[in-house]
Protein backbone atom coordinates (compact mmCIF):
# COMPACT_ATOMS: atom_id res chain seq x y z
CA UNK A 1 0.00 0.00 0.00
CA UNK A 2 1.53 3.42 -1.22
CA UNK A 3 -0.51 6.54 -0.13
CA UNK A 4 -0.01 9.39 -2.47
CA UNK A 5 0.64 12.95 -0.65
CA UNK A 6 -2.15 15.48 -1.75
CA UNK A 7 -1.16 19.39 -0.50
CA UNK A 8 -1.09 20.30 3.16
CA UNK A 9 -3.72 22.43 4.32
CA UNK A 10 -1.72 25.72 4.39
CA UNK A 11 -0.42 24.85 0.89
CA UNK A 12 -4.27 24.64 -0.98
CA UNK A 13 -4.60 27.82 -2.87
CA UNK A 14 -7.99 28.98 -4.01
CA UNK A 15 -7.01 29.35 -7.79
CA UNK A 16 -5.46 25.65 -7.65
CA UNK A 17 -8.88 24.51 -6.15
CA UNK A 18 -11.31 26.17 -8.33
CA UNK A 19 -9.29 25.46 -11.57
CA UNK A 20 -9.60 21.29 -9.80
CA UNK A 21 -13.40 22.31 -9.69
CA UNK A 22 -13.86 24.03 -12.91
CA UNK A 23 -14.11 20.61 -14.93
CA UNK A 24 -17.67 18.94 -14.09
CA UNK A 25 -16.52 15.48 -14.03
CA UNK A 26 -14.19 16.36 -11.38
CA UNK A 27 -17.02 18.61 -9.22
CA UNK A 28 -19.23 15.48 -9.78
CA UNK A 29 -16.56 12.84 -8.25
CA UNK A 30 -16.06 15.40 -5.33
CA UNK A 31 -19.93 15.74 -4.73
CA UNK A 32 -19.94 12.07 -4.94
CA UNK A 33 -17.64 12.05 -2.16
CA UNK A 34 -18.80 14.63 -0.68
CA UNK A 35 -22.12 13.26 -0.18
CA UNK A 36 -21.02 10.27 2.24
CA UNK A 37 -21.46 11.68 5.79
CA UNK A 38 -18.51 9.00 6.69
CA UNK A 39 -16.00 9.93 4.77
CA UNK A 40 -15.78 6.62 3.25
CA UNK A 41 -12.93 5.29 0.76
CA UNK A 42 -14.02 4.51 -2.67
CA UNK A 43 -12.09 3.46 -5.77
CA UNK A 44 -11.43 4.99 -8.77
CA UNK A 45 -14.02 2.52 -10.87
CA UNK A 46 -16.68 3.37 -8.79
CA UNK A 47 -17.86 6.78 -9.69
CA UNK A 48 -18.45 5.40 -13.08
CA UNK A 49 -17.37 8.31 -15.20
CA UNK A 50 -18.01 8.12 -18.98
CA UNK A 51 -14.39 8.73 -19.87
CA UNK A 52 -11.33 6.60 -20.97
CA UNK A 53 -8.66 6.08 -18.09
CA UNK A 54 -6.04 8.14 -18.94
CA UNK A 55 -8.60 10.94 -18.35
CA UNK A 56 -9.98 9.06 -14.98
CA UNK A 57 -7.08 9.52 -13.95
CA UNK A 58 -5.76 12.42 -15.28
CA UNK A 59 -8.99 13.99 -13.12
CA UNK A 60 -8.04 11.95 -9.93
CA UNK A 61 -4.41 13.40 -10.24
CA UNK A 62 -5.59 17.37 -10.74
CA UNK A 63 -8.19 16.84 -7.45
CA UNK A 64 -4.96 15.54 -5.64
CA UNK A 65 -2.95 18.04 -6.25
CA UNK A 66 -5.28 20.75 -5.31
CA UNK A 67 -5.42 18.84 -2.33
CA UNK A 68 -8.94 17.68 -1.99
CA UNK A 69 -8.45 14.19 -2.18
CA UNK A 70 -6.62 11.67 -0.97
CA UNK A 71 -5.29 8.81 -2.95
CA UNK A 72 -3.82 5.01 -1.67
CA UNK A 73 -2.37 2.87 -4.39
CA UNK A 74 -3.10 -0.70 -3.37
CA UNK A 75 -1.43 -2.14 -6.24
CA UNK A 76 -3.99 -3.11 -8.59
CA UNK A 77 -6.70 -0.30 -7.48
CA UNK A 78 -6.49 3.02 -6.24
CA UNK A 79 -8.46 3.93 -2.79
CA UNK A 80 -9.77 7.87 -3.19
CA UNK A 81 -11.58 9.62 0.40
CA UNK A 82 -12.63 13.34 0.35
CA UNK A 83 -10.06 15.63 2.61
CA UNK A 84 -13.27 17.07 3.96
CA UNK A 85 -11.76 18.47 7.60
CA UNK A 86 -9.02 20.20 5.40
CA UNK A 87 -10.91 21.64 3.28
CA UNK A 88 -13.53 22.96 5.93
CA UNK A 89 -10.66 24.43 7.42
CA UNK A 90 -9.42 26.38 4.35
CA UNK A 91 -12.45 27.24 2.74
CA UNK A 92 -15.29 26.74 4.80
CA UNK A 93 -18.88 26.20 3.19
CA UNK A 94 -17.14 25.12 0.25
CA UNK A 95 -18.73 21.53 -0.36
CA UNK A 96 -22.19 22.66 0.89
CA UNK A 97 -22.26 24.98 -2.19
CA UNK A 98 -20.62 22.17 -4.32
CA UNK A 99 -23.74 19.75 -3.23
CA UNK A 100 -26.42 22.61 -3.50
CA UNK A 101 -25.48 23.41 -7.30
Amino acid sequence: MVELLATQVQEMEIGQVLKALADEHRRRIIVELAADPLDGERTCNSFELPLSKQTVSHHFKTLLSAGLINQVNYGNRQGISLRRGEIEEKFPGLLSLLQTS
